[in-house]
């Protein structure tokens, strides 16, 4: 793990230090398993990484995020299975992430790899080693739904949405600085939410506002048309791939990212490689209401991804944000009646 560290962008560094100052000792072997390092090669950014549509800063990876969870959930509970649960998370995450969801059918829920999860796991001879020196059972660690401070549904705050969120904002849209990070999170605790069940909330609502203000320029890049075509290009690239004989799945789960692009850029079919040369210049996209003809157009519905925090008042009552804050409520209502044009394309056509 120490080498992991040292050869982190400092600014991970230092974000991954507010997260938790202390980083346990138990976590080394396991990110060093080859199951875990194989998702270091893998972006969490879904494919837009690799066209000139998107200014990501810098790259964030699968094992960035995975161990970012990870250490917010020991930050607050120094449980040591949750955290592995937490780490494990997306052990089970193919090249390209979630775009796979959108080749396998799964646009909105976007959880159809994760079925894998437990196999990965269990096919692992070194996690499985780990897991049993460490009196640990796989059905504890393999699903990390079970743990509400690790995962819970939208649009509660866990550790997992709490993590994409802070590391987007420093990666695909600046919406704050580290400073502005350690503020927030210092201001989190464990609370109780409306059904009894532990929730990471904020103690101050003030600051719980203006994290939904920050977090509301978010939202859109995340539904928006540029991140739907990018997406379903990479996935019908990835299919017609598959349908030829190019890849194979079990690629999306061996290779990295670098290696699959590599396969489509010198594939032997020049329409498949010649457009994803086209995808990666592309610097802008079209949208309309009605199809458009002799062009990439696609019409793809999305998750919509955004947080309801639970806050503490002034006077000592628990309550979602949006119930005490009508500017919390104006932002996340506005993004909950935001829409696209139902149609985006590429000034070029792939078959």
């Amino acid at each position: 793990m120490y080498q992991y560290f040292e050869q982190l962008n400092p600014i991970i560094k230092e974000y991954f230090h507010i997260l938790s100052p202390e980083i346990p000792s138990f976590l080394e072997e396991y990110i060093n398993t080859p199951e875990m390092q194989r998702i270091g090669k893998i972006s969490m950014s879904c494919g837009t990484d690799y066209t000139k549509i998107f200014h990501n800063q810098f790259f964030y990876s699968n094992l960035d995020h995975s161990i970012g969870v990870a250490l917010i959930i020991w930050n607050f509970t120094k449980d040591k299975k949750q955290t592995l649960a937490g780490l494990f998370h997306d052990i089970a995450t193919p090249c390209f992430k979630h775009c796979i969801d959108f080749m396998n059918g799964d646009h909105e829920k976007q959880e159809s790899t994760e079925e894998l999860t437990t196999q990965i796991i269990k096919n692992s001879k070194e996690i499985m080693q780990l897991l049993k020196r460490d009196g640990i059972k796989l059905e504890e660690v393999n699903d990390y739904h079970i743990y509400p401070i690790a995962d819970n549904d939208t649009p509660k705050l866990s550790a997992d949405r709490f993590e994409y969120t802070f590391s987007c904002g420093l990666v695909q849209k600046v919406v704050w600085n580290l400073d502005k990070i350690k503020e927030m999170y210092e201001n989190i605790t464990i609370l109780e939410n409306e059904e009894g069940i532990p929730e990471l909330g904020f103690q101050d609502e003030k600051l719980a506002e203006e994290y939904i203000t920050i977090i509301r320029e978010l939202w859109p890049c995340w539904f928006n048309n540029e991140d739907r075509i990018t997406m379903q290009f990479i996935a019908d690239t990835m299919k017609k791939m598959s349908e030829e004989g190019y890849i194979t799945i079990d690629d999306l789960y061996h290779l990295s990212e670098a290696e699959v692009i590599s396969k489509i850029e010198n594939c032997e079919n020049k329409d498949i490689a010649e457009a994803f040369k086209k995808f990666r210049n592309t610097t802008k996209i079209g949208e309309s209401n009605v199809p458009v003809e002799n062009k990439y157009c696609v019409s793809v519905k999305a998750k919509r991804r955004y947080i309801v925090p639970l806050t503490k008042t002034t006077e000592g009552n628990i309550v979602r944000i949006n119930q005490v804050s009508e500017l919390a409520k104006e932002k996340i209502d506005s993004f909950l009646s935001f829409e696209v044009k139902p149609y985006a394309y590429f000034d070029f056509d792939f078959k």
